[in-house]
């Protein structure tokens, strides 16, 4: 595991400065370019160095759903891309990067395939499709039958956290999360974290609608919404807290402490991604894994089967691991 140290020389910061980064220190003033140094310096250090292995020399474009400075506010994509980028490297393959605002600038034609990361609508995959004919979507799924695809069972990742929190003794588990539309403006994307516990916990008879709090996936909607539930709920406060995601978490846990409600003693909280500040913020936050490095491995690995002949849609899983640390007991 990095150090706040070894991340602090890397980004050419020093380790104050990182500490409070990587907390999400609100008062901290610091230029966007000195915060991508540090999330980069701490998500590059997350991967072990692999020898190159010896391939063809090929070029993929790599679309995000994201603007660069949105990429900054969640980590999780920033990851995927690290894995994909990665995997190139192994492989002696080049990529260029497009963000959601420089997506007319992408060249068509000059692309063996495209791996695009995030949240498409069906209309944005077709315009998509027109760069390459191979490609493949990071997280999501526009359409199985056209597309390939690597994601992760929301489902299966929400029970996994509701029955962690069910075996460590709690009943009264609070959900806090977000939800996001497409850039298009097309629909809002159905959200199957809160689907699956608002299912689950009415088949468990520990459903009650007044501990769900929604808003976005960012460190600033978690705080809001946890000083909204303290200040509504007071006393009747879950004893455990369902995070949609770790930057939703972590706005949890600054409101938490900021009103001296003891973690983990007086309320549970865990979240989803296990993104690389996880483990430094106080206290250490418990959450379910996502293997976002696989994800980016796995997307380019099933694009090359494309390029080399395959003509059937594959849609891949890539599982979850939780991760006990301090903010849960």
């Amino acid at each position: 595991m990095a150090t706040i140290k070894e991340i602090a020389k890397k980004a050419g910061v020093s380790i104050g400065t990182v500490s409070r980064v990587l907390n999400y220190d609100a008062s901290l003033s610091v230029t966007d370019d000195t915060r991508k140094k540090i999330f980069e310096a701490a998500e590059g250090l997350a991967y072990k160095k692999k020898s190159a292995k010896n391939a063809a020399d090929s070029k993929i474009a790599i679309i995000h759903w994201y603007t660069e400075k949105e990429e900054l506010e969640d980590l999780y994509y920033m990851s995927i891309r690290y894995g994909i980028e990665n995997r190139c490297k192994q492989l002696n393959i080049s990529c260029v990067n497009y963000f959601y605002n420089d997506l007319k600038e992408v060249e068509n034609g000059n692309f063996q395939g495209v791996i695009a990361i995030g949240k498409f609508s069906r209309e944005q995959a077709a315009e998509l499709a027109g760069i390459s004919k191979y490609i493949v979507f990071a997280d999501f799924s526009p359409d199985e039958d056209l597309y390939d695809s690597v994601i992760i069972d929301f489902e299966k990742a929400s029970i996994k956290i509701i029955d962690y929190l069910l075996e460590k003794g709690h009943r009264d588990i609070g959900f806090i999360s977000g939800r996001e539309s497409y850039k298009d403006g097309s629909s809002q994307i159905e959200d199957l974290r809160e689907k699956t516990y608002r299912l689950y916990m009415k088949e468990k008879q520990l459903f009650n609608e007044k501990n769900i709090y929604i808003g976005s996936f960012s460190v600033e909607s978690g705080y809001r919404l946890m000083m909204q539930a303290i200040e509504e709920q007071g006393e009747l406060l879950p004893t455990a807290i369902f995070a949609g995601n770790d930057l939703v978490a972590i706005g949890c846990l600054r409101a938490l402490y900021e009103k001296n409600i003891p973690v983990p003693s007086r309320v549970n909280v865990i979240g989803i991604n296990d993104i690389s500040v996880s483990k430094h913020i106080f206290p250490s936050l418990t959450t379910l894994k996502v293997h976002t490095e696989l994800m980016g491995e796995t997307a380019l690995d099933i694009l090359m089967e494309r390029v080399a002949g395959r003509t059937v849609a594959k849609k891949v899983f890539i599982g979850t691991s939780l991760i006990a640390r301090n903010s849960s007991f």
